[in-house]
């Protein structure tokens, strides 16, 4: 329906004076005015490790106390983006870019960023069992309290590993992401996958991209995608979680045995190379095409399977990690036919803007941060497994929050990220993999314990977000002094 007043402006023209009226409406509250406006950045110190026994050392770090004085944002729409909108409400989430700056653009048509939070979920030892019990009653109480205690800390949405029947069940629900292993799951089939630390693994971390079985068990694989293709609180699909995207990748096809399909791929691919002579050593070049090729063939099935039984949803690609942060090939592979670049982003305090602006460049796409945390020495667990920082305090905690949303947010490509996970990991869990194990991931302890010195620093923040990006966008914030980052 046209707007009245609007008949002579084209679609595009008039949604990006609607954002332009929505930023400057939230600027004039954000960046105040005075010496509110002039502040300069002091940044506090957190002492952080990569992990026990490692050393402890200063991190600069950026909060709200940086910042001009910025309100809580609002009014929201139901699913947490806010107004005054679009002009098209498609009935599902998709992407706008306006002013130079990506969104996610809600099924309202609210501009949206997804803030959200993995592993949803109960905790399922018997001390778990007793403690839901005894603190909700069941798991339907479990999920609306879970659900509306979110939702109060300025969460809006549901990621990876989530128990996602029981909290779409409640109304209104969170917003939804949806994590489909397909390659996973062809691998258990097959049989030769293994567990890894925070992943599957694969024989000689070759995937099995090249197994003529693999396009047919991704379409019938596809086919459970079909029941929620009308949910407007779907925000998408991730197809797998850190595959061994590695430049390497050409010589490990290679080692397989001669008959396997990924080892005559990989040849037949390598001596098709223009320009080639017979035996000549791999080069570097040949390991970044092979690489792109690799991914664009795996990325190619998997999509046309997703798009297939679900066209409305957006495509978040297969949550890539570490190994390809500074590999172009992969995120120009991913531009192709992802919607949004998924990253599980460790290692970095503060987010590398020089990453990040070379993702968007390659992709020509925009990304989530889709797993990142800290973790706290005064939890009392051992900590000694997971990617994430370790910090003294649960306030500690939370400041890396804060510092870290800043620098995704300085980035215009940004739409959203994920705290990695809702509940400490148990100990007492036998069954968990290598990654899992015994650290202080939570927002919760495994026994549902709010974490609340780090949620009072998680709180106002995430309910301040969009008056923050238009303080941003308005360059009336500081930026992050450089800082050295070590990487383990």
């Amino acid at each position: 329906m046209t707007r009245p007043g609007t008949e002579a402006v084209g679609p595009m023209i008039q949604r990006r004076r609607l954002l332009a009226a929505a930023t400057l409406s939230l600027g004039a509250a954000a960046v105040g005015t005075g010496a509110e406006s002039r502040r300069v950045a002091t940044g506090l110190t957190v002492e952080a490790a990569t992990r026990p026994g490692k050393e402890f050392a200063p991190r600069t770090t950026l909060t709200l106390a940086d910042l001009p004085a910025i309100p809580d944002d609002g009014p929201l729409d139901r699913f947490g983006g806010i107004g005054p909108g679009a002009e098209r409400a498609s009935g599902f989430f998709r992407l706008e870019q306006m002013r130079g700056r990506w969104w996610l653009v809600d099924p309202d048509g609210g501009f949206f960023l997804a803030q959200g939070v993995n592993s949803i979920t109960t905790t399922t030892t018997t001390a778990g069992r007793k403690a839901l019990a005894a603190r909700f009653g069941g798991e339907p109480a479990w999920a609306r309290e879970t659900t509306t205690w979110l939702r109060e800390l300025g969460f809006n949405t549901a990621g990876a590993w989530s128990n996602h029947d029981a909290l779409r069940a409640v109304d209104p629900p969170l917003v939804q992401t949806r994590l489909w292993g397909f390659m996973s799951a062809y691998g258990k089939k097959r049989g030769g996958t293994f567990m890894q630390a925070g992943h599957v693994g694969y024989p000689n971390d070759c995937p099995f991209i090249f197994d003529p079985e693999f396009p047919a068990f991704c379409a019938d694989h596809a086919r459970q995608l079909a029941d929620g293709r009308d949910d407007p609180w779907l925000l998408g699909h991730y197809s797998d979680n850190e595959m061994p995207w590695k430049r390497g990748l050409l010589e490990k096809y290679l080692e397989l045995p001669a008959t396997d399909p990924g080892h005559v791929a990989a040849r037949g691919w390598l001596d098709a190379r223009p320009g080639r002579k017979a035996g000549a050593a791999v080069t570097d070049a040949d390991r970044r095409g092979f690489l792109e090729f690799a991914l664009d063939r795996y990325l190619s099935i998997v999509a046309a399977a997703i798009r297939r039984h679900d066209p409305g949803h957006l495509f978040l690609g297969p949550r890539l990690h570490e190994i390809v942060f500074d590999l172009p090939e992969v995120y120009r592979a991913c531009g192709r036919h992802c919607d949004i670049v998924s990253v599980n982003y460790y290692r970095a305090w503060t987010p590398d803007a020089a990453q990040m602006a070379m993702w968007a460049k390659e992709s020509g796409r925009p990304f989530m941060v889709t797993e990142h945390y800290a973790k706290g020495v005064d939890s009392g667990l051992g900590n000694t497994s997971g990617a994430g920082w370790l910090v003294k305090t649960q306030q500690d905690r939370g400041r890396f929050y804060q510092n870290f949303a800043l620098g995704l947010l300085r980035s215009r490509h940004c739409v959203g990220w994920f705290w990695h996970r809702y509940a400490d990991n148990d100990p007492r869990d036998p069954k968990v993999d290598p990654s899992n194990r015994d650290s202080n991931k939570g927002l919760v302890t495994a026994g549902y314990e709010p974490w609340t010195a780090m949620l009072d620093e998680m709180r106002p923040f995430n309910r301040r977000v969009h008056g923050i990006v238009a303080a941003l966008d308005a360059a009336r914030v500081p930026t992050t002094p450089r800082h050295q980052e070590t990487r383990r």
